[in-house]
């Protein structure tokens, strides 16, 4: 069973840039499709993006924010630029197995990275 920790969340002020890193232990990283997914207080939990077969994006971040993964290093990363304060959540990762499309399945989640973006 794969475990994951993200880290690298933080305060930063609108337009600024951040770089959250999502570690992954047991299991076979390389298997895993690799998302993330961001929940602000008061409202649901939202897509930010996919390491699957293909890298995709929610449309909200769509063109600021970059996934990518290093199976070496068994980590995904979520590059994080031009944040709005609207960006301001806790953004977990979540893994699950490899899939065709758009089909996301969620196994296991991180305990989260809180990140904030002041005005």
């Amino acid at each position: 069973q794969v475990q994951l920790v993200e880290s690298g969340g933080g305060l930063v002020q609108a337009g600024g840039s951040l770089r959250l890193s999502c570690a992954a232990s047991g299991g076979t990283f390389s298997t895993y499709a690799l998302h993330w997914l961001r929940q602000a207080p008061g409202k649901e939990r939202e897509f930010v993006g996919s390491a699957n077969r293909e890298i995709y994006y929610g449309d909200s971040v769509k063109g600021r924010f970059t996934i990518s993964r290093d199976n070496a290093r068994n980590t995904v990363y979520l590059q994080m630029n031009s944040l709005k304060p609207e960006d301001t959540a806790v953004y977990y990762c979540a893994a699950g197995p490899l899939s065709s499309g758009r089909v996301r399945i969620y196994d296991t989640w991180g305990q989260g990275t809180q990140v904030t973006v002041s005005s």
